[in-house]
């Protein structure tokens, strides 16, 4: 991190770039053996709140081989440590999130509002998601939607999904990564892969996502035991989030249409590894996940100082607010840009050249 960071400032100053500072680490989630599971999950995802950064169906269905409890925490021998284990049954359990609905049934642990400002996704920050999983050998999809992964908005057009990792039943059995730009452009699968060599495996996931109206996304799905990569997808020009949506955040778990039920069974999915980073930049190869060496100092008070780097690749650049709100657009680079004028605050920014963009940089003007 720049030493910029680090340095003592006074004040308002020091509060807010302590906060940008913090925004930048890595929050993991990890079992460490059975016991206090719901409450282990919550403390990462949502500190201060009870049992809430869970979503089950204990109340409809208190489970009793499981403790009362549609979460726990097992010993996987594939990775010789304590893994989460998400149950699901077709014929008993229920929709907590809203129980009138009643064609439908979930687990799955999520951050959501009350979660630190570090582990929700609004306009202009770069987010890494990684986890691992492990669908059981016979794993029943249904025809209709059994979603183990979703990218939500939240506030707004958040009604579907932006994001989800889908297993659809079919000749044969697929997973699906599913896009949804908004409640009236319909879904697009942007990437279906057979279901078949995810069946048994541990498989390492990660997402990459610039949170934007033209953001970047991807996700690579590796398998676990050789590296051999199962799903692979990228988009650099790409709606990550809504305009009228507040952030976007990540579910985990068993989310399923009860419509299909005669094609269902009881599940019992694995997950490993939770890990939410925001970082400054990110990296837009989906295959190396290489960071770009574009770099701007923090704090600025004056003026932004350019590296040779950006001066050689770019020639514009644009400047916006931290609702989205463009403030400042230069069609001319210099080595220093003058933002004397720019209230103190967060900014973020972005290079072109021609059609090609740079990602999106934050910035700290005192």
């Amino acid at each position: 991190m720049n030493n910029l960071y680090k340095k003592s400032i006074i004040g308002v100053g020091f509060a807010f770039i302590c906060q940008i500072q913090a925004s930048f680490s890595q929050v993991t989630l990890d079992a460490n053996g059975p016991g206090n599971t719901y409450e282990l999950i919550t403390n990462v995802f949502a500190p201060g709140n009870g049992v809430s950064a869970v979503e089950a169906p204990d109340l409809f269905h208190p489970w009793t081989a499981g403790g009362n409890r549609h979460i726990t925490e097992v010993y996987d021998n594939d990775l010789l440590r304590y893994v989460f284990e998400f149950y699901s049954h077709a014929l008993l359990d229920n929709e907590p999130v809203d129980p009138t609905l009643i064609d439908r049934q979930r687990v799955e642990i999520k951050t959501y509002a009350p979660s630190p400002d570090n582990l929700k996704g609004t306009i202009g920050e770069n987010i890494i998601y990684k986890w691992s999983f492990k669908l059981p050998m016979g794993f029943q999809p249904s025809t209709n939607f059994t979603h183990i992964h979703q990218i939500k908005a939240v506030d707004g057009d958040d009604s579907s999904p932006i994001f989800t990792l889908t297993p659809r039943l079919g000749t044969p059995n697929k997973l699906e990564l599913i896009y949804v730009e908004s409640s009236t452009s319909g879904s697009n699968k942007v990437s279906i892969v057979n279901l078949l060599p995810f069946l048994g495996n541990w498989v390492d996931a990660e997402e990459r996502i610039n949170v934007g109206g033209n953001g970047f996304y991807s996700i690579i799905l590796k398998k676990h035991s050789d590296g051999s990569v199962l799903l692979s997808y990228s988009n650099n020009n790409i709606a990550t989030i809504r305009p009228d949506n507040s952030f976007i955040r990540p579910k985990w778990g068993i989310y399923r249409s009860l419509s299909d039920i005669g094609n269902l069974r009881d599940e019992a999915v694995r997950f490993s590894g939770f890990s939410i980073q925001e970082l400054p930049t990110l990296g837009l190869s989906a295959n190396n996940f290489e960071e770009n060496p574009i770099t701007i100092s923090n704090p600025v008070i004056e003026k932004i100082e350019l590296t040779e780097v950006i001066l050689k690749k770019y020639n514009r650049i644009k400047l916006y607010d931290i609702y989205g709100k463009k403030i400042v657009e230069l069609n001319c680079l210099t080595k220093n840009i003058d933002v004397s004028n720019l209230k103190s605050g967060g900014y973020i920014i972005q290079f072109y050249n021609g059609e090609n963009k740079s990602e999106t940089i934050k910035i700290i003007k005192k």
